[in-house]
């Protein structure tokens, strides 16, 4: 645990108790801090209860009195649609808001750091799309290479849920846009952007909103070496804006096209990585054989690990090599099966079009399983990526709304997953992949995400007999 410095003998106010607000909690009690909780549901009331923290609902007269602080959970929105109504309670008694992740930065380097022989270090990721990817292949190439290091975030544990580091440790947090927009305190030494595309516009309001709340990371920070996909406009604006000149070697540029200029590029083509440093290649990398990593957006999210274990000092060799080792992560390109030649893979995570165009494009010959609860932007991306497509089966209680979308896309409506794989695996051919990347979110049948990819695992197993 990380002890929150800074509110010893003072009350702080947690709203919202699930994993990372009860460890909040927790921490601000270790710091010194009388943590005062509170959640909507019943369910988080009690477990604070069963925890020994007392309950103080923001709502009730005089709740901020005497309270220096108001931490609240990442899904709670305090701007747009509109601010939870306990957050706009603490902005009108003037009590300052924020979230673990500004508590983390805070709190991680004010004690015992002088008594190590080479201070750790931060490495904040975040993105669209790749980021829990590329985290968590950081966290193996490290781990294989025998440094210490952890990973939190938005993957594994919270931020103030895992050990204070070691000497030479490495922290590695995968943050979402909902973590970075409201913290108080943003100071990594590497800060990773993978890519932007269009997803949460409601809760940020709209495009702008979105991608000034991933800027954050790197605009009020200030990290040592940002490592940044320039495949987008707002990549090549950050990247710009960070460097103070062409030769600026503080920012690595990712990109799956040629890149001009003196600084540190990577860059994914036809299947390789290619280090450039002042316009010449330093390194390579054959990434077609790294089964863990398939199709370009993984090399993508290769590429942006490398960049950032390079900057911690590691060789090339000692990357590649682990590259090999790492198996990926459930619900991401994750190979299930092959029955009678047919592969079965898992990309449940793919739950907007962007993410799944670029699944779609990792694979051939698809039988594609997709459908769900449709996001902002529609599904016109779909169709110019969808050439490998051989059928489309549309689960998701909107199936047929859907399926209209998918336009000349050969398609059947099958409403449930168990449809869905049983007629995918029946008309498929040796060869064929039969690929989950929904292009929506899991919600109209599914608690989340991992429940979706489950169930695809479960259909599957049911095919072996």
């Amino acid at each position: 645990m990380i002890p929150v410095q800074g509110f010893d003998g003072r009350k702080v106010m947690v709203l919202g108790l699930g994993r990372s607000g009860l460890a909040t909690a927790r921490a601000l009690r270790a710091g010194g801090a009388e943590a005062l909780c509170w959640d909507d549901g019943a369910a988080g009331r009690a477990a604070a209860e069963a925890e020994g923290f007392a309950l103080h609902d923001p709502m009730a007269p005089g709740a901020f009195d005497a309270v220096a602080a108001l931490i609240t959970s990442p899904g709670i929105p305090h701007l747009y649609p509109a601010p939870h109504r306990a957050i706009a309670a603490a902005w009108a008694a003037g009590v300052p808001v924020d979230n673990d992740v500004g508590l983390f930065f805070r709190s991680l380097g004010l004690a015992g750091w002088d008594g190590l022989d080479e201070p750790p270090r931060v490495v904040a990721v975040t993105g669209s799309n790749g980021k829990s990817t590329t985290s968590a292949l950081i966290a193996h190439i490290l781990r294989t290479a025998g440094r210490s290091v952890q990973l939190a975030g938005n993957i594994g544990r919270g931020v103030l849920d895992i050990d204070p580091p070691e000497s030479g440790g490495v922290v590695v947090l995968e943050l979402s846009s909902y973590q970075i927009e409201l913290a108080r305190a943003l100071t990594p030494d590497i800060a990773v952007f993978t890519n932007l595309s269009p997803d949460h516009l409601d809760r940020h309001g709209g495009m702008g909103g979105y991608f000034a709340a991933k800027r954050r990371l790197f605009s009020e920070g200030g990290p040592d070496r940002a490592v940044v996909g320039v495949d987008e406009i707002e990549g090549q604006y950050m990247a710009n804006q960070l460097a103070e000149g062409p030769g600026d070697a503080r920012v690595i540029r990712v990109s799956a096209r040629k890149l001009e200029g003196p600084g540190w590029d990577l860059v994914t083509r036809k299947g390789w990585l290619a280090e450039m440093r002042k316009a010449k290649q330093v390194a390579a990398i054959d990434l077609r054989a790294v089964r863990g990593l398939p199709g370009a957006h993984n090399h993508q999210n290769a590429a942006c690990a490398y960049g950032a274990c390079r900057a911690l000092g590691l060789a090339p060799k000692e990357i590649e090599a682990a590259f090999h080792s790492f198996e990926g992560l459930p619900h991401r390109s994750q190979r299930v099966a092959e029955i009678g030649g047919v592969s079965y893979v898992n990309d449940s995570k793919a739950t907007n079009v962007d993410a799944a165009v670029k699944a779609l494009g990792a694979f051939t010959r698809i039988r594609w399983i997709c459908g769900g609860l449709e996001k902002e932007g529609g599904l016109a991306a779909l169709a110019p990526a969808a050439g490998e497509v051989v059928k489309a089966y549309v689960i998701g209680r909107e199936a047929a709304a859907f399926a209209l979308k998918l336009g000349a896309i050969p398609h059947e409506i099958c409403g449930d997953m168990a449809t869905a794989v049983a007629r995918a695996a029946a008309e498929a051919q040796p060869g064929d992949t039969v690929l989950l990347a929904p292009a929506a979110a899991s919600f109209d049948q599914y608690d989340s995400f991992e429940h979706r990819g489950r169930d695809f695992m479960e259909q599957v197993g049911k095919l072996r007999g």
